[in-house]
């Protein structure tokens, strides 16, 4: 299925939507998050390579992001109802949702959606939802290169002032993720953190990964540098070379992180994913079979699954941390494959 058309990009054309809750009229902990695509085709993005984009003349570029930024706003805004349909209240957004708009023209073409833009915010609110984003693997901000730096900076520079635009609030609600990069450049890392404009810096956080940065590492980078941790326990499965979700670590790095969101506590997220064809798989799993019981307080999960909402359906159905038997996927659950091409999306 694909987006409906959209006539209106603001939110006065549904003035009392509202998330649906659960059949018992709670709102279902945790909040489960949805990461930037849906399982169906309702939910998706256009984009635009650079290449493509530098061949073009001035004005066709500015046409070209005109046409493109709103048909993204316009796409974005029908995915948050997608979510408040199904009482989704954490969603990941795109990285790409604004191709090119740290140029010149994408800058420009923001400014003249502005008052459209705030819209979001505005509609976010009013559905009590979170709404995220995790830059691509390229942002380095520890790279021994100057120019890797640079880049990195004008990347989460462009997404700051989007979600400024936007009307998000400027702290750890809205979260920017990143990993920590360059291995053995801790020290760099806490310093280029240090420098970030504050739309950058408030919104901030970091999480561990299976390359360059166990979860005790980022741990300590966290505490030094002042943002929160996000743990996920996949990375940390590979990383430590654990068999079980019940490993003491888990519990451990779960409450630790806790204490980097003070003092909101309750804003606490964690990444939740399970390895596809085995426990410790780099490939997300369609569907989540063991969920670490260190979870088991955390309000906000973000699920990286090859099956989006339907990943999410099944486990709110029966959210039980601490079940961990692990069942690895040969296909796809019930003979159906995923939409996104091998991978779950998830940035």
């Amino acid at each position: 299925m694909k987006p409906a058309p959209h006539g209106v990009v603001g939110t006065e054309a549904q003035p009392r939507e509202t998330l649906i809750p659960s059949e018992a009229g709670q709102w279902p902990r945790p909040y489960l998050g949805l990461v930037c695509l849906s399982y169906t085709e309702e939910c998706r993005y256009r984009t635009i390579t650079l290449k493509r984009f530098r061949g073009f003349q001035a004005e066709q570029r500015l046409a070209t992001l005109r046409e493109l930024y709103w048909d993204n706003l316009r796409r974005l805004q029908w995915t948050l109802g997608f979510c408040a349909r199904r009482g989704i209240r954490l969603y990941r957004v795109t990285s790409g949702l604004f191709p090119m708009s740290d140029e010149p023209e994408g800058e420009q073409v923001l400014s003249e959606m502005a008052a459209n833009l705030s819209a979001v915010g505005r509609r976010v609110e009013r559905l009590g939802m979170r709404m995220l984003v995790h830059p691509d693997q390229f942002v380095v901000l520890n790279s021994e290169n100057p120019k890797v730096v640079a880049t990195s900076r004008k990347i989460l520079e462009k997404h700051g002032r989007a979600f400024d635009l936007m009307g998000l609030p400027c702290s750890a609600w809205s979260l920017v993720i990143l990993h920590g990069g360059k291995s053995g450049r801790a020290d760099q890392l806490v310093e280029e953190i240090a420098t970030l404009p504050e739309c950058i810096r408030n919104r901030l956080c970091l999480e561990n990964d299976e390359y360059g940065y166990s979860a005790e590492e980022i741990l300590q980078i966290c505490r030094r540098a002042g943002v929160p941790m996000v743990f996920d326990n996949l990375h940390h499965a590979i990383k430590e070379k654990l068999d079980d979700y019940e490993h003491p670590s888990f519990a451990h790095y779960v409450a630790a992180a806790r204490e980097t969101w003070r003092p909101h506590e309750d804003w606490q997220l964690v990444h939740l994913s399970n390895g596809r064809t085995a426990f410790r798989d780099r490939n997300h799993s369609e569907l989540i079979s063991a969920v670490p019981g260190a979870y088991a307080k955390v309000d906000w999960v973000e699920i990286e699954a090859r099956g989006k909402e339907r990943a999410i359906e099944r486990l709110r159905a029966d959210w039980r941390p601490g079940q961990t038997a692990f069942r690895p996927e040969v296909e796809a659950d019930d003979g159906e494959t995923c939409s996104t091409n091998g991978g779950c999306g998830c940035e």
